[in-house]
C-alpha cells in the first residue's frame, strides 16, 4: 500500500485503537486479542490522513477519526462474517468460526460502542457524517440482501448498492480529512468524489476476486456471493446473453460445484474482462477529481492509492 508518507500517524491510529479495546472487560479482551481489528491494510484511516495531508496539516483529530472508520470497518467485518458464514479474514480464523456467531455479533457491536464513546469527544461535524455514513453502510447491505437471487438486477442498481454498502466509507474518509486539515469546499468535495469513485472500483474488484481469486493469496474466504445468492457485475454482465442463464442458476444453487464452469463462462464472454475495465473506470475518474489538489507528495499517494485497487485485483485473480 502506498501510505508510507503518513505511517508513523497510522501507527498512532492503531495505538488509539488499541487503547480502546482494552476498555472492555477480560472477556472483550480476549477476544480482540483473537481478531486482527488493525492487522488489515488501514485503507480507510489512511484516506484520512492523507487527504489531510493533501489539503493541510494532520491533526490529533485526524488520529482519533482514522481509529473510529477503522472501527467502524472492523465491526462490519465481523458482522459480514457472521452472513457469509466466513472462516478466514486476514489470513486467520474468524471470530464466528472460533467462538461462534453470538460472539462475533457482540464484538461487533463492542466495537460500534467505542465509536460512539470517541464520538462524544468529537465535534458535530464528524459526529453527523460517520453517523449518516453508518445508515448508508447498513441500508446499503439490506438492500443487497432483498436482492438475492435477483438475476434481473441491472449494473445501474449494483451500482447503487456498493456506492453505499463500501463507496460511502471511503468518500466520508477523505472528506473528513480534507475538513479537519482545514481544505476548502472545493477541496472537501473533490476529495469526496475521489472516495466514492475509488471506493466503488474497490468493490468491482473485490466482487470479482471473491468468483475468480486466489483464496490463499486474498487471506480470506472466497466464493461468499455465490454461497449467498448474490449477484454482482461478472454475473450481471454475463446474464446479458439468455444463453448462459442456466450456468449462473447452478452456480447460485450449487456454488461449489459449478465455480469453475462459471469462471469458464466469464472468461468466454468477456464478462471478468468487462468488471475488470468497468473498476478502472471508476479508479481513473477517481483520479481525475485529485487534478484541482496542489501537487505534493501526499497528492501522489492518493494516485498511487487508486491505482493499487487495480493492482490488487491483477495480483489476486488467477
Amino acid at each position: 500500500m502506498p501510505l508510507e508518507i503518513v505511517a508513523p500517524q497510522l501507527k498512532q491510529v492503531q495505538e488509539l485503537i488499541g487503547e480502546q479495546l482494552r476498555q472492555g472487560d477480560e472477556t472483550v479482551r480476549r477476544l480482540t486479542g483473537d481478531i486482527n481489528v488493525v492487522g488489515g491494510k488501514m485503507l480507510r484511516p489512511g484516506l484520512v490522513l492523507v487527504a489531510g495531508a493533501a489539503t493541510g496539516q494532520i491533526t490529533q483529530e485526524h488520529i482519533r477519526v482514522g481509529a473510529m472508520v477503522e472501527m467502524i470497518h472492523g465491526a462490519t467485518l465481523l458482522h459480514d462474517d457472521v452472513i457469509d458464514a466466513g472462516q478466514i479474514r486476514r489470513g486467520v480464523p474468524t471470530i464466528n468460526s472460533v467462538w461462534g456467531n453470538e460472539c462475533a455479533v457482540l464484538l461487533g457491536d463492542f466495537l460500534l460502542s467505542r465509536v460512539l464513546a470517541m464520538c462524544s469527544q468529537s465535534g458535530s461535524t464528524v459526529v453527523q457524517r460517520l453517523a449518516l455514513t453508518a445508515s448508508r453502510l447498513c441500508g446499503g447491505e439490506l438492500r443487497q440482501t432483498m436482492q438475492k437471487r435477483n438475476i434481473g438486477l441491472s449494473e445501474a442498481e449494483y451500482i447503487e448498492i456498493i456506492k453505499d454498502k463500501c463507496a460511502s466509507l471511503f468518500s466520508v474518509c477523505c472528506e473528513l480529512g480534507a475538513i479537519l486539515a482545514g481544505g476548502n469546499p472545493s477541496e472537501v468535495a473533490a476529495l469526496g468524489r475521489y472516495g466514492e469513485s475509488l471506493g466503488i472500483g474497490f468493490q468491482i474488484t473485490d466482487d470479482l476476486l471473491d468468483i475468480v481469486g486466489d483464496e490463499a493469496a486474498a487471506g480470506k474466504t472466497l466464493g461468499m456471493d455465490a454461497a449467498n445468492n448474490r449477484v454482482t457485475l461478472p454475473v450481471i454482465h454475463l446474464l446479458g446473453g439468455s444463453r448462459v442463464e442456466e450456468v449462473v442458476v447452478q452456480w447460485l444453487e450449487k456454488p461449489a460445484e459449478y465455480r469453475e464452469e462459471l469462471k469458464g463462462a466469464l472468461r468466454r464472454f468477456g464478462s471478468i474482462d468487462y468488471a475488470g475495465s468497468r473498476a478502472k473506470d471508476f479508479i481513473e475518474d477517481a483520479i481525475e477529481n485529485l487534478a484541482q489538489l496542489r501537487d505534493s507528495q501526499a497528492k501522489e499517494a492518493l494516485i498511487s492509492t487508486a491505482r493499487y485497487v487495480i493492482e490488487r485485483a491483477n495480483r489476486f485473480c488467477g
